[in-house]
């Protein structure tokens, strides 16, 4: 993060405070004057960042961003004046960066504490202006295009609390992070800008959305889907999936640029996560998948309180984006760990604790985070959002611990993964009975206005289905399912058919690893087909066991046999089956 010479002069006049004490990423400094809260500090010779988080007295407690090690009582600390900022442009994209969005490509394979690197500093952007000299322009609005960024358009927009006339605009063609393309209103504007992280970036207005996120996975958009600018926590323990999970969601939702925020990771699953993001090729742009992913590694092996800070960092580059009038999807995994991380430091300052030790305020900084989510009106006129998917690890499974019971307060949808189905390896191991959707009820309109009138019924009469096959189940291993009546074995096995004809989906199949809107529909209402027909049959006289007989293994393998937009070949094999069905005699 470069700093202008007349940013540079200002820190040298301001005076020098004093390290007091070192305990962990706690760092007391004696106050001298010209430190606010939440500026940010260089600490120490080594200049190691850091953000004041108290000030007490003549104390200031500083959070800090580095190793920690090797600063002692009475080294400096510096204050920088500003807020801890994070700078936003083009070279995002397709980049890795840490905690505080500073460049991990090439890094080596330690990182020392204090280390800066600038390998985008020399770079060069193609520019090309959509304003004239003279033209009055207010905030949001674009003055020209990043002609080589990837296959985002990335645009260069008026600054928020700027307008007037452009008095200056730069030529189509390249230029660098140092040369301003624009002078609007005596204000200079450049390729990329710094904004602080945990300031929300403003916008015209939040609006509703009535359009869902298409994640590609069956049992989330058809029973658990999400708007556009919503709230998701996928709560799970260790081993049920939630990285998979997150995963095939970053790879094919339709969303225009993902945020993938490793927060407090394992740096093995952190670089199997880049890799295949670069390795995928990008089925909306037949490049790479990478080239429209933002990766903000914090694993679990670098500094504790980075974390705190990257799940705003992922926060404030995606709302960089939406003001763009993009479509932007942040996924944090896990925001487990950034509690963690909230909770070691509160017992350093000797916080006095809550539940399980996490400080008072977990609760706000749980809303701080996720309420960031949004569709709204940019200040430019266009439609934006930013949706926050984050994952729960909840310690044993418990359900009930504070991160999680805290986070289903604040979001609108929650995918919880059961152990049991992750076990008899049903993946994905979202549960039907623990999770919900609030956003159904706008997306149902969404989905009548858009040509799909039934897909609130189908969505319906499927949880209704698995619904019953649950009741009935603890009956069953009671009493057997021969001791049944016959309507409710019908129900057990449509049951069935639903979990692995329509929710089960392999992350590693070439042929349904993602599933297109049209191809769940076809799956779901074949599925719903033949189990009216079975009650039918079951009605006029045929025998349950005779119904139960029947090989419906076409019908299972459809999901697998069709392609990822094959609805015509799903709906034949249900006809199919349809059919055979017709076959069943006494």
């Amino acid at each position: 993060m470069t700093e202008t010479s007349g940013a540079r002069r200002a820190a040298a006049r301001r005076p020098v405070s004093r390290i007091r004490r070192v305990t962990g990423p706690l760092v007391e400094l004696e106050y001298t004057g010209g430190i606010a809260m939440y500026d940010l500090v260089s600490i120490g010779p080594a200049g190691l960042p850091g953000e004041v988080v108290a000030i007490s007295g003549d104390v200031v407690a500083v959070q800090a961003y580095e190793y920690t090690g090797g600063l002692a009582p009475g080294q400096p600390a510096l204050p920088r004046g500003h807020p801890l900022s994070v700078r936003l442009g083009p070279e995002l994209l397709g980049g890795i960066f840490d905690g505080l969005l500073r460049p991990l490509s090439g890094a080596g394979d330690w990182l020392l504490p204090g280390a800066r690197r600038a390998a985008t500093e020399e770079r060069s952007w193609f520019f090309s202006p959509s304003v004239a000299p003279g033209e009055q322009v207010s905030e949001g609005q674009t003055l020209g295009e990043i002609g080589d960024a990837g296959p985002v358009r990335v645009k260069v927009l008026v600054p928020p609390g700027t307008e007037g006339v452009v008095e200056e605009i730069a030529g189509a063609g390249h230029r660098t992070r140092d040369m301003p393309v624009a002078v609007v209103g005596g204000t200079e504007v450049g390729v990329d800008a710094m904004w602080p992280v945990r300031r929300p970036r403003p916008v015209r207005e939040r609006v509703g959305s009535h359009q869902g996120l298409n994640t590609g996975q069956r049992v989330i958009d058809l029973l658990f889907p999400v708007a556009r600018g919503s709230t998701v926590a996928v709560p799970g323990g260790f081993g049920t999936g939630k990285t998979m999970l997150l995963q095939q969601i970053a790879k094919w939702c339709d969303a225009d640029v993902i945020v993938y925020v490793g927060c407090g990771e394992r740096g093995n699953e952190m670089a199997d996560v880049i890799t295949e993001l670069a390795e995928i090729r990008d089925p909306r742009t037949g490049g790479r998948l990478a080239d429209r992913t933002v990766t903000i590694a914090n694993t679990s092996n670098m500094p504790m309180m980075a974390r705190e800070a990257s799940v705003h960092t992922g926060v404030t580059v995606a709302e960089y984006f939406r003001d763009m009038g993009l479509d932007v999807v942040v996924i944090a995994d896990s925001t487990s760990r950034w509690a963690e991380a909230l909770r070691e430091f509160a017992s350093r300052t000797g916080a006095l604790p809550a539940e399980e030790g996490y400080p008072a305020g977990l609760a706000s900084a749980i809303a701080a985070f996720y309420e960031r989510a949004a569709a709204v009106t940019t200040l430019g006129g266009d439609r934006g959002s930013v949706t926050v998917i984050g994952a729960v690890s909840p310690p044993g499974g418990d359900m009930t611990e504070p991160v999680t019971a805290h986070t289903e307060r604040f979001v609108r949808c929650l995918w919880t993964l059961d152990r049991d189905l992750a076990y008899a390896r049903h993946y994905p191991a979202v549960s039907w009975a623990g999770s919900f959707s609030r956003d159904v009820p706008v997306l149902a309109e969404g989905h009548r206005t858009t040509g799909d009138p039934a897909w609130a019924r189908r969505r319906a009469r499927v949880g209704a289905a698995l619904a019953e096959a649950d009741r009935l189940a603890d009956l069953v291993e009671l009493i057997g399912i021969a001791a049944l009546p016959a309507p409710e074995r019908v129900s057990v096995l449509a049951g069935r058919l639903v979990r692995e004809g329509v929710l089960q989906q392999s992350a590693l199949s070439e042929r349904d690893a993602y599933c297109a809107p049209e191809k769940t529909a076809a799956l779901a209402d074949a599925v719903l087909a033949v189990a009216d027909r079975c009650h039918e049959l079951v009605a006029s006289g045929i025998p349950a066991a005779t119904v139960e007989e029947v090989d419906f293994g076409p019908l299972l393998r459809a999901r697998e046999d069709a392609g990822p937009h094959d609805a015509s070949g799903v709906a034949a094999r249900g006809a199919a089956m349809l059919a055979s069905l017709g076959e069943v005699r006494r």
